[in-house]
């Protein structure tokens, strides 16, 4: 009786943890673009999401050409050292860094008609081959990636380099690339399937739960201010707010507003990596030097013309993921699309203030902001008029004059303007002309 006691205990203990044990997470997220900072960040943050989901098993959902070498080493690393089993679905193409980043999963799955290999580094402008320091370093990592996972080392490096051979493979001046048949013979996929529930059902797991990787609201939004076009217009509206702050000092929202659109501008490309920090610090000495030119230096040499070459560097650069610039692996259509996203701005953004800042400035749209009232004699406001002559006395200037600012004459100080032109701080002067209690002045040469 107690042996039949003890069983039905032992029974009822064993259906209690079979109802107890959750279902296997499968988590599963797209890799289907070019490989840069923008899809590295995509893949960092997809493992984050699964490891705080409790994922059992990962699917990678691939299809891609490659890109950039330091990017797919970056995401390699990153399924290497994942603690859980990850699979890959190459769904079309592996090619290039897609081969690197598929080499790296526990076990890869085709579809049929997929290919994987073709993983010669090129170079971003032409097309053309990259030198061999950056094919040693390619070849090196599929090497060590394939033994990482007991894949035959030569033929990952056969995939980088045209003059390895490998016997019953490969002959020389071949690049492998693998359909899916070769790829499964030749230990480089496990299964050719049709869906990610097929590579589960192989694998024996069932009753299972799948989590898909969105990207969150955040993401999105970096996404959007990525697109060269908005970047376009936040550098207008930085260059706007500039522009009509100096104008009417002291209103307050355009330098706002331009502050606003530096952020938006620089935080998406620095959070996807695009943006390091030795380029945000061009664009910050350009500002300085531009500001410098603007409230410091009298004139416009030098210092302005530089900051603004820094500036338009700057700006340029953090939309280029080049390596302190290195741009080797950068496609030209990139450089150019920057250089005319940003030249553009700056040469709307000019014209636009030249022909229409003035309008602006007097329209309703800024009556708001914008001291309008009148400040006549009959209104009982009055100036405080010079009643000596000073045309033909001299002094020096107190401040810059831009043309306006100030003067001192016999260690008194008075409104004065430049005769149009810029005027350093202490520079000897002459009156030639009075009005009402302001005089105008001209360099003593």
């Amino acid at each position: 009786m107690k042996s039949l006691i003890n069983t039905l205990l032992l029974l009822f203990v064993s259906l209690s943890l079979l109802g107890s044990e959750k279902e296997p997470i499968v988590y599963v997220f797209d890799l289907k673009a070019e490989i840069d900072p923008r899809t590295s960040r995509h893949v960092e943050n997809a493992l984050n999401e699964a490891t705080s989901e409790e994922a059992d098993y990962v699917v990678i959902d691939l299809d891609t050409y490659g890109g950039a070498v330091n990017d797919a080493d970056h995401i390699r690393q990153l399924i290497l050292d994942y603690p859980k089993p990850v699979f890959v679905y190459i769904n079309k193409n592996a090619a290039s860094a897609g081969a690197l980043i598929s080499i790296a999963c526990d076990s890869i799955y085709m579809e049929k008609g997929a290919n994987i290999g073709a993983a010669t580094v090129v170079m971003g402008g032409s097309g053309e081959k990259a030198p061999d320091k950056y094919q040693s370093y390619m070849r090196s990592m599929m090497r060590s990636t394939a033994e990482a996972n007991n894949r035959d080392p030569k033929i990952a490096e056969a995939m980088v380099d045209q003059d390895l051979v490998v016997e019953g493979v490969s002959k020389e001046g071949d690049v492998i690339t693998f359909t899916t048949d070769e790829a499964i013979i030749h230990g480089f996929c496990e299964a050719e399937v049709n869906s990610i529930s097929e590579i589960l059902k192989r694998n024996n797991i069932t009753d299972y739960e799948i989590k898909k990787y969105e990207p969150s609201s955040t993401e999105n939004i970096i996404n959007i201010f990525l697109n060269p076009a908005i970047s376009s217009i936040l550098i207008l509206i930085i260059l706007g707010g500039i522009y009509f702050e100096l104008q009417s000092p002291g209103i307050g929202f355009p330098i706002a507003a331009s502050i606003t659109a530096g952020v938006l501008y620089l935080v998406p490309y620095y959070l996807s990596g695009m943006a390091a920090n030795w380029e945000l610090l061009i664009i910050g000495i350009g500002f300085i030097l531009i500001l410098l030119e603007v409230f410091v230096v009298p004139g416009f040499g030098v210092t302005g013309i530089s900051g603004i070459i820094l500036t338009i560097a700057g700006l340029t650069l953090v939309m280029l993921e080049n390596d302190f610039l290195d741009f080797t692996f950068v496609p030209g259509a990139k450089i150019a699309t920057a250089l005319i996203s940003v030249t553009a701005a700056l040469l709307v953004g000019s014209s636009g203030m030249f022909f229409f800042g003035h309008k602006l400035l007097g329209s309703s749209l800024m009556k708001g902001v914008i001291l309008e009232n009148d400040m006549t004699a009959d209104k009982g406001y009055t100036a405080d008029f010079l009643v000596s002559s000073f045309v033909g006395s001299t002094g020096v200037t107190h401040s810059v004059l831009r043309p306006s600012g100030k003067v001192k004459i016999d260690n008194k100080v008075y409104d004065a303007t430049s005769e149009g032109d810029f005027i350093g701080k202490d520079v000897p002067v002459e009156v030639v002309e009075q009005n009402g209690s302001s005089l105008r002045v001209r360099e003593i040469v």
